[in-house]
């Protein structure tokens, strides 16, 4: 089961075994292309006399890619590209094996060969890409059950090292659950985050902001606001455990989301790349001692937070 532990995704163990595997299998191959050109290509039934450049320049592209692989092995999710940029090259070499094999160009065993070569991997690496989507998606595997809100807060860490769970029992939480980083609306509520927490700050509260990408990656958007405590929440657990969940076409395109996009936009917010799940609906919460004490939720993508509110719900 794909789960995400304080922030960082977590993958079957087979992927990382499968990238070392195929990262051995490039290595070994580079060796013995670049020692024994001749040997090598003479299994296939060419002939490389002649070309040992282009032979070994082959054995380099497949010592780059071995490489690769191994990098890759490290996080899966966080290397999606160079995964992606191996099932492209695979494509494009299974593309081009049965071009030439339907014109009778190839020798049988070297069509073996791009088999093993490629196809064995195209399965596995597809399933690599499609966990990775998923993950910056913020879209659960179907089979993930949701975690109640307590699990949910042991579970997940905030930036400074403590769960959120530990967090609220020192402290009351203002949770600020945000859109994807690209969105007019999130550039406009960090535009004004000093205020948000001052205004929890007057009130004895701590705050608290949860984003869809993984640990570390939004400090990117964030710059000189990076000191606020943040949750990483890339599958979107702590977003479903506390009721908030995806955004339909009103909630994305109504007249109010139009009306305060144009504002946002004259007001020099501006729209970025899409950075998290663009359907998930963002939300602000009172939470305290492992419960939800008021809540927020957004009734369209453009609803920002209104602490004064939130707070008199309080009482």
């Amino acid at each position: 089961m794909n789960r995400c532990d304080g922030g960082q995704c977590k993958v079957p163990f087979w992927m990382p075994l499968v990238l070392c595997v195929a990262g051995l299998y490039c290595l070994a191959f580079a060796v013995v292309t670049l020692a024994w050109p001749d040997e090598a290509y003479a299994k296939t039934g060419l002939d490389a006399s002649g070309h040992h450049m282009l032979v070994r320049l082959i054995g380099m592209f497949y010592l780059v890619f071995g490489c690769s692989y191994f990098l890759a092995a490290r996080d899966p999710i966080r290397h999606w590209r160079i995964v992606l940029l191996c099932v492209i090259k695979i494509l494009i070499v299974l593309a081009a094996g049965f071009y030439s094999w339907s014109n009778a160009l190839l020798a049988p065993r070297l069509i073996l060969l791009l088999i093993i070569d490629d196809l064995l991997w195209l399965v596995p690496f597809l399933m690599i890409l499609w966990t990775s989507v998923q993950a910056h998606l913020g879209r659960p595997p179907l089979y993930q059950q949701a975690l109640t809100t307590g699990k949910a807060a042991e579970q997940y860490l905030l930036s400074t090292g403590e769960s959120l769970a530990a967090a609220a029992d020192s402290q009351l939480v203002v949770l600020v659950f945000l859109r994807h980083f690209g969105c007019t609306f999130t550039r406009q509520l960090l535009r004004g985050l000093e205020m948000i927490e001052q205004q929890a700050l007057e009130r004895n509260a701590r705050l608290v902001l949860v984003h869809m990408l993984q640990s570390g990656k939004e400090t990117a958007y964030l710059g000189d606001k990076s000191g606020v405590a943040r949750i990483a929440d890339p599958y979107c657990e702590l977003y479903r455990s506390f009721g908030l969940g995806k955004a339909g076409f009103w909630e994305l395109f109504g007249p109010r989301v139009w009306l305060r996009g144009i504002i946002a936009l004259f007001r020099g917010c501006g729209v970025g790349h899409l950075a998290g799940d663009g359907l998930q609906m963002p939300g602000v919460f009172l939470f305290r001692h492992g419960k939800i004490v008021a809540a927020q939720p957004a009734k369209s993508a453009a609803d920002l937070p209104d602490l004064a509110q939130l707070f008199d719900q309080r009482g």
